[in-house]
């Protein structure tokens, strides 16, 4: 793919993912963190069965395409089926993730948008993909994968946080002290 086939403003777009990505995180964590221990691992109709197992998958990928992007290695070794067992260790990690992510966008050029990455599944199937569409389909997975969180937290005693008050100037009250805690930009 060529530079000129990229969408014009991705990277800004990208960046403005990877920011909504960490506060949307932090607002179902924060929602989570208040969950009697039974209701946040109970079993749940759902793709992944729990609360828990979601969270851990989100955060599992993450640090997955973190590695697929930049060849450093951030899963252990010996990874299995859940990275963490508890969930104060897995808000920290996605934290760093999302932190990680942002510092990814921050610094990707339109070169780096549109070079390619090539990597295996794992189930083994190889697979190569321009950058900017691995970043996307990462966003759309996170995206994905919080509206089930979402949907299995409106079933428990916590409700469900708003989690569409980022991109609109006329929403900004309502995130602007999240915002500055996360030490992410007041836009």
């Amino acid at each position: 793919m060529n530079e000129d086939a990229l969408c014009p403003g991705l990277g800004d777009y990208l960046m403005a993912q990877a920011r909504n990505n960490h506060w949307s995180n932090h607002r179902l964590h924060s929602a989570c963190l208040r969950l009697p221990s039974p209701e946040y691992y109970a079993n749940r109709p759902s793709f992944f069965g729990s609360i828990h197992i979601h969270l851990d998958h989100i955060v599992f990928v993450d640090w997955l395409y973190l590695e697929r992007l930049t060849g450093e290695q951030y899963l252990p070794a010996d990874v299995g089926d859940e990275l963490h067992k508890e969930l104060a260790p897995l808000v920290e990690d996605q934290a760093t993730a999302d932190r990680a992510l942002i510092e990814y966008c921050a610094a990707a050029t339109p070169e780096t948008l549109s070079s390619v990455v090539s990597f295996r599944l794992l189930d083994g199937t190889q697979y190569t993909e321009p950058v900017g569409s691995v970043l996307a389909h990462l966003f759309t997975h996170q995206i994905h994968h919080r509206g089930q969180v979402h949907d299995m937290l409106s079933a428990t005693s916590v409700a469900p946080p708003q989690l569409d008050e980022f991109f609109l100037n006329s929403d900004l009250s309502l995130r602007e002290s999240e915002l500055k805690a996360l030490n992410l930009p007041i836009e």
